[in-house]
C-alpha cells in the first residue's frame, strides 16, 4: 500500500520522502483506536485519516510554500516520527486482535491453499484489488490521464485547463492516506502490536521500490512480493539456525531492493517510466 501511494504521489511530479512518518503516524493512531474500540476496521480508517493528515503539511510546504520536496519529506518524517515515540510511549507492547483469516483451522489439511487460507487475511486480497483498480484508474480514465500529464509537463496540463497545483494535491493526499492505511495495517493485523519505529525503513524503501516498478501501480505488485520474499527467506535463514550474525541476515531485504534499484536504474535509458517533471526534483538534466 505504501508504495502504491507513492506510486500515484510520484506520477504528478511530487517525491514524498515523509512517508516513512505518515506509515508510523498510521501505525500508532491504529493501533490505538483499534485497542481503544477493539474494532481492527475502525483502526485501520484511524491510521489512515492520520497519513492523510500528515501529508497535508508536506503539501502546504511544497505547493503552498514553494519548499524543496526532499526537504519537507525529511522534515515530515522528523514530525511523525517524534509524535509517535512521544504519545505512542504508553501504548509499548500492547496487543489487538487483528482480523479473522480467510479460512479457519480446519482448512489447514487442504493442499497448497488451507495453508494459504488459515494465514492470510481479507486485508491481502484488498490490497490487491487496490492494486488493481489504482492501475486501471491511471491508465483507463480521464482523471488518471490528467494526473500523467501533470507529471509529464505542467505546460501541457495547463494549456489543457488542467490544475497541476489541485492535481499534485491530490496526489499528495492519496499518497498519505495509502501510507497511513498501511501503518495501520502493519501494527493492526500483521504485528497486532505496537514498538517505537516499527516500520524500519519501509517506507523509504518504498520509494525504492516505485523505482524499480517503473511508476506503473501494476507492476508494484510482483515487485513488493519480490521484498516480501527477501524479508520472508531472511526469517526462515534464521530460524534454520545459520552462523551468520542474525543482524547481516536482516539486511537481505534491503540488499536485494538496493540491487533491483541499481539494475533498473543501469537499464533506464532503455526502460524508461519516470514522470518528465521529476527529473527537476532529481537534479538531473538530459
Amino acid at each position: 500500500m505504501v508504495t502504491l501511494g507513492e506510486t500515484l504521489t510520484q506520477r504528478v511530479g511530487i517525491v514524498n520522502l515523509g512517508i516513512e512518518g505518515q506509515m508510523l503516524c498510521g501505525a500508532c493512531v491504529g493501533f490505538a483506536v483499534a485497542a481503544h474500540t477493539g474494532s481492527p476496521v475502525l483502526g485501520f480508517a484511524a491510521g489512515a485519516a492520520a497519513g492523510l493528515l500528515l501529508s497535508f503539511v508536506h503539501a502546504a510546504l511544497c505547493l503552498g510554500c514553494d519548499a524543496n520536496q526532499i526537504g519537507s519529506g525529511i522534515a515530515v518524517f522528523t514530525l511523525g516520527l517524534g509524535l509517535t515515540s512521544y504519545f505512542g510511549r504508553t501504548a509499548i507492547g500492547g496487543k489487538v486482535a487483528g482480523l479473522a483469516p480467510l479460512a479457519g483451522s480446519n482448512f489447514a489439511g487442504v493442499p497448497f491453499f488451507g495453508p494459504i487460507l488459515t494465514q492470510l487475511t481479507p486485508i491481502a486480497p484488498l490490497a490487491i484489488l487496490i492494486v488493481l483498480i489504482a492501475g486501471l484508474w491511471l491508465y483507463r480514465t480521464r482523471t488518471g490521464l490528467s494526473w500523467r500529464i501533470v507529471g509529464e509537463s505542467f505546460q501541457t496540463a495547463r494549456a489543457l485547463g488542467i490544475r497541476p497545483m489541485l492535481v499534485q494535491a491530490q496526489g499528495i493526499l492519496v499518497g498519505g492516506l495509502l501510507s497511513g492505511f498501511a501503518g495501520a495495517i502493519l501494527s493492526v493485523d500483521y504485528t497486532q502490536t505496537w514498538a517505537n519505529e516499527m516500520t524500519k525503513g519501509r517506507g523509504f524503501v518504498a520509494v525504492g521500490l516505485v523505482i524499480v516498478a517503473r511508476w506503473n501501480p501494476f507492476l508494484v505488485l510482483p515487485v513488493v512480493l519480490l521484498f516480501g520474499l527477501s524479508e520472508a527467506a531472511t526469517l526462515r535463514l534464521q530460524a534454520t539456525g545459520l552462523t551468520l550474525s542474525p543482524y547481516l541476515i536482516s539486511c537481505l531485504p534491503y540488499v536485494v531492493c538496493l540491487l533491483c534499484v541499481i539494475f533498473v536504474s543501469l537499464k533506464e535509458g532503455r526502460i524508461g517510466g519516470m514522470p518528465a517533471e521529476l527529473a527537476s526534483v532529481f537534479g538531473r538534466r538530459r
